[in-house]
C-alpha cells in the first residue's frame, strides 16, 4: 500500500484530537455558513472538550439547544464526570446516562459523520476519543400532509404523501398495523445518498420478487436520484415500450392496498410518488374509490374507462379510414353531409387530423405549464377560440373538431397520467397507420399492440396477468369488481404464499401448567 492510500486511510478515521477534527471538517464543508460548528468545554472544572456540528435548516435547532446543549452544558456540571474512574470511560457515560435522547448512533469514519450531520442529525465529538455520537435531530419544515393533485376521489381518504419519507411511512402504518410490515432502507447516489425504503408484507410478498427490487436498486450507480422518476427508469423491465411498468401514486390508501396483494413500495425520499412493483396494465385502470363505492357502480365505471381508452387510442384513425378509404360503409346522409363539410378544406383528412391533435396538445401543456389561476382559463379558450376560427376559415371540418375534442376529454378519464401518456404517443402511429392502410392498418397497429403487451414483463409478472394467462379466480376484480365479500383471494401470480385474505381464528397459545 502506497503512502497516498495510506493517508487517505488515516483521514477516513476520526482522530482523537478535538480540534484537528472540527478544522479538518471545515475545510471539507468549505466554512459554509449553514454548517454550525460549535466547540465548548463541561465538567465541574471544565477539563472536557466536546465539539458539536449540525446543518442549520435540516436539524430542529430548538432540540438542539434543549435536549444536547443544555444537558451537556449545563446539567452535567452537577455531575462528578472529572471522576478518573469517569474519565476514562467517557464516551460510554455520556452515552448511558447524560443524553436523553432516543436515537444515538456511534460513528468512526468521516464518510459517515459528514452523512449524519448533512442529513439533519446532530454530530457530538469528544477530545480524546476517536469516534463521535450522531444525534437524532431531523427537523427540517415539510410541505405536510394535503390532499393528492394527481390523483384526486369523490369518496375516500384525502391525504397524500409528501416529500418527508418518515412522514410517508407514516402514513402507511397508519394503516397496516401488522408487525409484518417490514421496511428497509438504503441509500442511492453517490452524491445526493437519498434514502430509499422498500416496504412490504413479509409472508405475503413473493420473496423472488423482494430480491429482485434489491438487486436492481443495488445495480444503481449514478451520483444523484432526486425523485422517484429516476428509479422508475432505471429498474423497469423494458424500455423502449411507451407502456408504464411500474406504478407510481400520491395516495396511501392505494399503496396500502398494494401491500396488501403481495406487491412491493419503493419510497424515496423528496418526492410524494411512491413506486409499486409489480404493475399489470389492469392496474393503471383501476382506481382506490372503486371499493369506497358499491360494487355496481364501481364496475360502470370501470367499463367506462376502458371505452374511454379505446375512444383516446382509436376515434381519430377510424375518422380517417373510414372518411378516406371506406366510405361505403357510412351511412349515405352522413356521407353527404361529411362530403359537404371537406368542400373547400385544403388537406386530407390524416393531415387535417394530426394539426388539430398537435395543436390540442400543444394548449394543453401550456395549460399545466401556466399559473394554476389562468392555466385552465388558457386552454379552454385556447381551445374554443382555434377550433371556432380553424372551421370558419376552412381550414379544418366541424367534424374533426368534434373527434379531437371526444378524443381529448376520453383521454382525462384515465386515472394515471403515465398511461394517458402512452396513450398520447400511440394515437399518433395509429392515425398514420389509417392514413396509409385504412382500417386494415388499424386492426395491423391493434395486433401489433397486443403481441407487444404480451411481451412485457413488470418483475417477472405478465404484463397481461390475468388476462394473458388467463386466471379465473383473478377476474372477480379485472373488468367487474365483485362485491368484497367476494374478494378474499389475493392475486395468484402476484402473492404465492398467503392467498387468503379471509380473517381466521389466531390459533391460541400453549397453556402452562
Amino acid at each position: 500500500m502506497n503512502s497516498r492510500s495510506q493517508e487517505q486511510k488515516k483521514i477516513d478515521q476520526i482522530s482523537s484530537n478535538l480540534h484537528w477534527n472540527l478544522s479538518y471538517i471545515k475545510e471539507v464543508i468549505g466554512n459554509s455558513s449553514d454548517i454550525v460548528i460549535r466547540d465548548f468545554k463541561a465538567g465541574q472544572s471544565g477539563l472536557i472538550d466536546l465539539g458539536l456540528i449540525y446543518t442549520d435548516g435540516l436539524a430542529d435547532k430548538s432540540f438542539v439547544q434543549d435536549f444536547v446543549l443544555d444537558t451537556l452544558m449545563v446539567q452535567i456540571r452537577n455531575a462528578d464526570v472529572d471522576h478518573p474512574d469517569i474519565h476514562t470511560d467517557l464516551f460510554e457515560f455520556i452515552k448511558a446516562q447524560t443524553l436523553p435522547i432516543g436515537e444515538i448512533k456511534e460513528i468512526v469514519q468521516f464518510e459517515t459523520l459528514f452523512f449524519h450531520f448533512l442529513s439533519g442529525d446532530t454530530i457530538l465529538l469528544m477530545d480524546g476519543f476517536p469516534k463521535c455520537f450522531a444525534i437524532g435531530s431531523r427537523g427540517w419544515a415539510d410541505r405536510g400532509v394535503q390532499e393528492p393533485s394527481s390523483q384526486t376521489v369523490v369518496r375516500g381518504p384525502k391525504d397524500g404523501f409528501s416529500e418527508t419519507l418518515r412522514t410517508n411511512t407514516a402514513l402507511i402504518r397508519r394503516r397496516i398495523k401488522d408487525p409484518n410490515l417490514w421496511l428497509e432502507t438504503k441509500q442511492l447516489g453517490k452524491k445526493t445518498k437519498t434514502d430509499v425504503a422498500i416496504m412490504y408484507l413479509k409472508g405475503v410478498a413473493n420473496d423472488k420478487v423482494v430480491k429482485e427490487v434489491h438487486t436492481r436498486l443495488d445495480k444503481i450507480k449514478i451520483d444523484a436520484i432526486l425523485e422517484s422518476g429516476y428509479i422508475e427508469e432505471l429498474i423497469q423491465d423494458s424500455t423502449y415500450t411507451p407502456f408504464p411498468t411500474v406504478f407510481n401514486t400520491e395516495r396511501p390508501d392505494t399503496v396500502a392496498a398494494a401491500l396488501l396483494e403481495g406487491r412491493v413500495a419503493i419510497l424515496v425520499d423528496g418526492t410524494p410518488f411512491v413506486l409499486v412493483v409489480p404493475a399489470l396494465l389492469i392496474n393503471f385502470f383501476q382506481a382506490s374509490e372503486d371499493y369506497y363505492q358499491r360494487a355496481d357502480i364501481a364496475t360502470l365505471i370501470r367499463l367506462l374507462r376502458y371505452l374511454s381508452f379505446f375512444l383516446a387510442l382509436l376515434t381519430p384513425s377510424a375518422y380517417i379510414a373510414v372518411t378516406t378509404f371506406h366510405q361505403e360503409m357510412l351511412p349515405t346522409p352522413l356521407l353527404i353531409s361529411l362530403a359537404a363539410q371537406r368542400d373547400g378544406v385544403p388537406f386530407p383528412a390524416i393531415v387535417e387530423a394530426i394539426l388539430m391533435e398537435i395543436t390540442f396538445e400543444i394548449l394543453r401543456e401550456a395549460g399545466v405549464r401556466m399559473p394554476r389561476a389562468v392555466g385552465s382559463a388558457i386552454s379552454i379558450v385556447g381551445a374554443l377560440v382555434i377550433g371556432q376560427a380553424a372551421v370558419e376559415a376552412g381550414i379544418v371540418t366541424a367534424t374533426m373538431v368534434i373527434v379531437v375534442s371526444l378524443t381529448a376529454i376520453s383521454s382525462f378519464v384515465s386515472p394515471t397520467f403515465n398511461m394517458g401518456i402512452a396513450v398520447r404517443i400511440l394515437r399518433f402511429g395509429f392515425m398514420i397507420l389509417a392514413g396509409t392502410f385504412g382500417l386494415f392498418g388499424i386492426i395491423l397497429g391493434l395486433i401489433a399492440m397486443v403481441l407487444h403487451l404480451s411481451s412485457l414483463r413488470s418483475f417477472g409478472i405478465p404484463y397481461l396477468s390475468p388476462n394473458a394467462p388467463f386466471i379465473l379466480q383473478d377476474q372477480k376484480d379485472n373488468f367487474f369488481r365483485l362485491p368484497h365479500w367476494a374478494l378474499f383471494a389475493r392475486p395468484r401470480l402476484i402473492s404465492q404464499k398467503d392467498t387468503d385474505r379471509e380473517d381466521t381464528p389466531s390459533p391460541k397459545p400453549p397453556t402452562t401448567s
